[in-house]
């Protein structure tokens, strides 16, 4: 069942009506939230406005936009504060903020007023470059402000038995991409380590590394194999390091005690995240059956807690994708619930020393979820000051997922004010 899309807004009290119901809750992050909701369409003298020589266009990633094509249009934006919103193009009848060019100067536009000004990202030196075998290495490793995304492969084996999240597009959108831009199905670890290396040549510029990839089930035990492939990235990876550590984020499958063990020892890794994707068990087993069957909610979030006694304090999370719980027909019908709900588990998981982090989520055309709307502004806010409210009660930093180093949180922007 596939619910109608609303397909405005306008219904819903405004951006600055909600907002006056936060009054301590920063406005710039207040609006990274909704424009993350919304998305953005570009404005015609935006887009003549784009200079492919210095700002980032959009690169290979791993899931698709709302608007379901490939276009040359902005990575993303930049908000006076330094916060990043990360957003795909959005078509124009579901409602989207724009990005004008007025002035001499890129805006966002809602309503035909002018909301605020924003910065393009600036692309990074190595993206006009390409690996010894060919490739463009801006479809190797991606950029963000301050991070460098290694996406090792966009095809997960819960697909394989229909078994993928509801939420996600992952392989759909693989196959465009292969299709339209020839990006391989799986990197080779030397691509990916001369593109770091490139990468690294532009001092200051970036601060952290970050793998992820689909799930692989396939080994002796249960992602097994997934292991070996991150063990063969990460030492390759490393090669370019004096140290043996560096830092680094894996987003991963939900690994055993025995290959949390041989990651941290064999590679450079330094932090550890699992994506439990919706904090109930319920939901969980609807909008996540491939993991639900193949490990289980709770084997899930144990596996987590666990993995603090070889990461440490501070150095685990899980991410959700804040706004599924209430997809219908199975998810929460009040906002109420669904944030108490989540923010109860987000506890549990807090206080043995895994932290919680969302993104914002967005029902892309080719998920199961397509033509659904995610939760008002003011859920979105009370979700991220409550996560952040949690880390502050027990302690956790969150350095390796924060503003600076992903900026796909909402909730993590506010640890640097607190």
């Amino acid at each position: 069942m596939v619910a109608v899309l609303k397909k405005s807004y306008r219904n819903e009290p405004t951006f600055d009506d909600t907002l006056a119901y936060h009054p301590s809750f920063p406005r710039l992050v207040a609006l990274k939230i909704d424009v993350q909701r919304r998305g953005v369409a570009y404005t015609q003298r935006a887009q003549a406005a784009v200079d492919p020589v210095i700002h980032q266009l959009r690169s290979p990633y791993i899931f698709g936009s709302r608007d379901g094509a490939i276009k040359p249009l902005p990575e993303s934006l930049l908000l006076r504060d330094g916060t990043t919103v990360l957003t795909d193009p959005t078509p124009e009848d579901q409602d989207p903020y724009f990005v004008d060019y007025i002035d001499g100067r890129f805006v966002l536009v809602d309503g035909g007023r002018e909301v605020e000004a924003v910065d393009l990202w600036p692309k990074p030196a190595y993206y006009d470059k390409q690996t010894s075998s060919g490739l463009p290495m801006s479809h190797i490793v991606s950029a963000r402000p301050q991070r460098l995304n290694v996406f090792q492969s966009s095809f997960c084996y819960f697909w394989a038995e229909k078994e993928g999240c509801k939420f996600c597009d992952i392989v759909t959108h693989t196959k465009q991409q292969r299709e339209e831009l020839g990006v391989p199905n799986r990197l080779r670890p030397q691509d990916v380590k001369e593109t770091i290396a490139e990468a690294l040549k532009e001092p200051g510029r970036f601060t952290s590394l970050c793998l992820t990839a689909g799930s692989v089930i396939k080994g002796d035990a249960i992602f097994d194999r997934e292991v070996d492939f991150y063990i063969e990235l990460l030492q390759a990876i490393g090669e370019n390091f004096k140290t043996k550590k560096f830092p680094s984020q894996l987003i991963a499958s939900a690994f055993d005690e025995k290959q949390l063990a041989r990651l941290y020892e064999q590679t450079g890794l330094t932090s550890y995240t699992s994506d439990l994707e919706v904090l109930n068990e319920r939901l969980f087993n609807w909008i996540c059956p491939g993991k639900a069957k193949w490990v289980g909610y709770k084997e899930w979030r144990d596996r987590l807690v666990r993995a603090v006694d070889i990461f440490g304090r501070g150095n685990v999370n899980t991410g959700i994708v804040g706004g599924v719980e209430m997809a219908q027909p199975n998810g929460f019908t009040s906002e109420k619930e669904a944030l108490a709900t989540t923010l109860e588990e987000a506890e549990y998981l807090a206080e043995r020393g895994v932290s919680t982090v969302y993104i914002v989520w967005v029902p892309r055309p080719g998920s199961d979820l397509r033509g659904q709307q995610a939760p008002s502004l003011d859920y979105f806010i009370r979700l991220a000051q409550g996560l952040q409210d949690l880390r502050v009660k027990y302690g956790l930093r969150i350095d390796f997922d924060d503003y600076r180093r992903c900026g796909n949180h909402p909730d993590t922007d506010l640890a640097r004010l607190q």
